[in-house]
């Protein structure tokens, strides 16, 4: 596929909008790359990375490689994603703070759009079609409201473990990473290690989180090879099932306890903005709704013309 700068750009800036969601509890990296159209290409680039990746590096030399890896793209993708880990993730903490249901209204609206953006992508609707839909909304639905293990864990195996299913999760469509984290109990030793730099355990959980990668890509490419509109269903489902997380109007039904030793809202109730104690901001929260909704559906019309 031969691209021009502009195009690697616009990856790049993919990125970050991965790299902005995937810092947020509850909004998926891999719903940002699902909107965006670079899903199944980020899935099978990852997938290039096997014995026979080394074979052709020995036998041709970089560039094979790099061209058999699609190396460009993955370099791209995943500098802008480290730029939006590094340089937004303390402003969007500080908004998630101190507006709370403006910035998941804006998420929510997002999310919402998606799940028309990729249920459209679905060629043949039928019973097992809807039964995998289905089942994958009850499965995000319940992962939004199981409480986190009690106390966490800093054993090497147990982070090497969080990073690898935290991982699959900052992909995976509708699952958030940082919460897979949080259930675990790893959120806080994770935050720790990168406030600390700490970096045995870093190298750990990112070990894990290698590993875990470039098994689970395998996995998802088999699965899109073999059941494709069966697959984009579950994955619909799992995005649908996550909105219970993102819904604006929350009630706090326990705190946990930060790396900075803050108390912070932690296991939550998705209640009515009718309900909500304090200012719910509704006229605000309904206009950013529509406008993450509208975002969505600008992207797609953008990508359309481009195509």
């Amino acid at each position: 596929m031969q691209r021009r700068f502009s195009d690697y750009l616009i990856i790049s800036l993919k990125g970050l909008a991965m790299g902005a969601a995937d810092v947020v509890p509850g909004v998926s990296g891999g719903t940002i790359a699902f909107i965006s159209g670079i899903y199944e290409e980020l899935i099978t680039s990852l997938n290039n990375i096997n014995f026979s990746l080394f074979k052709t590096l020995k036998n041709e030399g970089f560039k094979a490689a790099w061209s058999q890896l699609n190396g460009n793209f993955l370099l791209a993708l995943f500098v802008g994603i480290g730029i939006s880990v590094l340089s937004l993730s303390k402003g969007l903490a500080w908004v998630l703070h101190h507006h709370p249901i403006l910035i998941w209204s804006f998420f929510f609206g997002l999310v919402l759009a998606s799940i028309i953006f990729i249920g459209k992508q679905i060629k043949k609707w039928n019973i097992p079609i809807i039964i995998g839909l289905i089942a994958g909304a009850l499965v995000a639905y319940y992962i939004t409201t199981i409480p986190s293990l009690a106390s966490s864990n800093s054993g090497s195996l147990f982070l090497f473990l969080a990073g690898a299913l935290a991982i699959c999760a900052m992909i995976l469509p509708g699952i958030s990473g940082a919460f897979i984290l949080v259930l675990l109990g790893a959120y806080q030793p994770v935050l720790e290690a990168l406030n600390n730099k700490d970096i045995k355990t870093i190298l750990i959980i990112g070990l894990g989180a290698i590993v875990g990668l470039l098994l689970f890509s395998k996995l998802l490419k088999w699965l899109f090879k073999n059941y494709h509109n069966l697959t984009l269903a579950i994955l619909t489902g799992f995005i649908l099932g996550s909105l219970n997380k993102i819904w604006p109007w929350k009630k706090v039904l326990s705190f946990r306890t930060n790396s900075k030793g803050e108390q912070v809202p932690f296991l939550e109730e998705s209640i009515s903005p009718l309900s909500f104690e304090g200012d719910n901001q509704l006229a605000i929260a309904v206009c950013l709704i529509i406008l993450g909704f509208a975002t969505i559906f600008i992207l797609e019309k953008l990508g359309s013309k481009k195509q």
